[in-house]
């Protein structure tokens, strides 16, 4: 049908190359050809969806159902999103890792790793707690030499004068992933000796690293809830810096068993607040 369709035609057309619709000005022929031609492929296509509606399950989706006033709605609307696992390490033009601390500021900028990204903006931006006027105000930040503990930050506790200065261990959790119980301790162990609160930063936390501060020996851990805007890196710049690290309140819950075998969990509170209120 091609050929005789070019012939009819007088053009060298490949299968690519038809059109979907028929000229005005063509022959009789040359539109009966051309019509013949799309009718192959459209009914080799219904016998392809016949096939699968025989024989394959099916299921139907309904993107505007009928709202029902009686059920309650437990999730809105939601995207599903989702970030690489993948580092990229800095090499130069001989394929050699590129050391950090060697480089100008403004030219590593853009090539710091994941720590000294957080570090950089926790000086800045600070630690925001419970009531709007508390924040952790670091006066210096240092890189620390620790295994878990990475940095050495100092702060005043308070407005009044004649307050000594506080020692903070900067403990920063993984990039992707959560922060557990285990680590907590294990960087609480490092930091009991030298330091007397334990920042513990982290995108999320295991549910067994309960409760927003806690007291293990005379060292305060204190966890702090950073953004998820934190990953943009750089393109951080334009972003509210009031809200990206946080002490978060968790919810204080009652769990009881019931009579019947079952279990019920009651929350009796959560403490919300919005540090740019």
């Amino acid at each position: 049908m091609r050929e005789s369709l070019n012939a009819a035609l007088q053009k060298t057309w490949q299968e690519w190359e038809i059109p979907r619709d028929a000229e005005k000005s063509w022959p009789e022929l040359a539109k009966k050809l051309h019509a013949d031609w799309w009718q192959t492929p459209i009914g080799r296509q219904k016998e392809i969806d016949a096939s699968i509606a025989a024989k394959a399950e099916f299921e139907y989706l309904y993107d505007k159902p009928h709202d029902d006033k009686k059920i309650v709605r437990a999730a809105g609307p939601f995207t599903v999103e989702s970030l690489s696992p993948h580092g990229v390490l800095g090499v130069d033009e001989n394929d050699e890792l590129i050391d950090g601390f060697k480089e100008d500021g403004t030219e590593y900028g853009a090539k710091q790793s994941f720590p000294q990204m957080i570090l950089e903006n926790l000086k800045t931006a600070r630690v925001q707690q419970a009531h709007k006027e508390d924040k952790i105000n670091f006066t210096a930040l240092t890189p620390w030499p620790g295994d878990l503990v990475c940095a050495e930050g100092r702060y005043m506790e308070g407005d009044t004068e004649g307050i000594p200065e506080r020692k903070a261990a900067i403990f920063i959790g993984p990039e992707y992933g959560t922060v557990s119980r285990t680590m907590i301790i294990a960087a609480a162990r490092e930091a009991a000796d030298l330091f007397d609160v334990l920042v513990v930063c982290g995108f999320a936390f295991e549910a067994h690293a309960s409760a927003d501060t806690m007291t293990l020996g005379r060292l305060t851990v204190l966890k702090v809830n950073m953004n998820q805007d934190l990953r943009t890196g750089n393109r951080l710049k334009s972003a509210d810096q009031g809200n990206l690290f946080v002490v978060f309140g968790e919810p204080d819950v009652e769990f009881r068993e019931r009579k019947n075998g079952q279990y019920e969990v009651e929350i009796l509170g959560v403490d919300i607040f919005d540090p740019r209120g």
